[in-house]
C-alpha cells in the first residue's frame, strides 16, 4: 500500500522542475552541516542544534579556489630580512617601492573573471552579449 500525506524529503532532488508529468521535486540539495555552538546559556545549544537540523541552511554557492602558494610554504626569499620595506630593522626601508605589475584589463576579461563567482548567472549574460557585439 502506498504512503499518503506528509512530508517526504525527495532523495534526489532536480535543479529545475520540468512540466506537466517531467515534474520533479526541487527541494533538498546540499546543505551547511549542523553544528553545535559551545558556551551558550543552559538549553540554548540544544536549541541551536536541533534548530539547524530542522532546517538545514544551503549549501555555499561560491566554488572554493585554492591559493596560488600554499600558506605555510618554504620563502621563496631565504636571505631577504623580513624587516625589508620597513623603517625599522636590516635590509631596505621604505623608500624601496616594489614593482607592481601594472596590467590594464579589458571589461570583457573582469566580468569573465567573474563568471565562477556570481550565482545569479548575470556576469554571463553580459559576457556572452559582449562577445556578440564584438568587444
Amino acid at each position: 500500500m502506498a504512503q499518503q500525506g506528509g512530508y517526504r524529503k525527495p532523495t534526489n532532488p532536480a535543479p529545475v522542475s520540468g512540466p506537466g508529468s517531467l515534474s520533479q521535486r526541487t527541494d533538498g540539495g546540499p546543505t551547511q552541516p549542523a553544528t553545535y555552538i559551545p558556551g551558550l546559556p543552559y538549553g540554548q545549544g540544544q536549541e541551536t542544534y536541533s534548530n539547524q537540523v530542522a532546517a538545514p541552511m544551503a549549501g555555499n554557492p561560491i566554488p572554493q579556489i585554492e591559493m596560488p602558494t600554499p600558506l605555510m610554504a618554504p620563502t621563496a626569499r631565504p636571505n631577504e630580512p623580513i624587516t625589508t620595506g620597513v623603517d625599522i630593522g636590516d635590509g631596505p626601508g621604505s623608500e624601496v617601492k616594489p614593482a607592481l605589475p601594472n596590467p590594464s584589463y579589458t571589461i570583457q576579461e573582469v566580468i569573465r573573471n567573474l563568471i565562477p563567482y556570481d550565482p545569479s548567472g548575470d556576469a554571463e549574460l553580459i559576457y556572452r552579449s559582449l562577445l556578440d557585439e564584438g568587444y
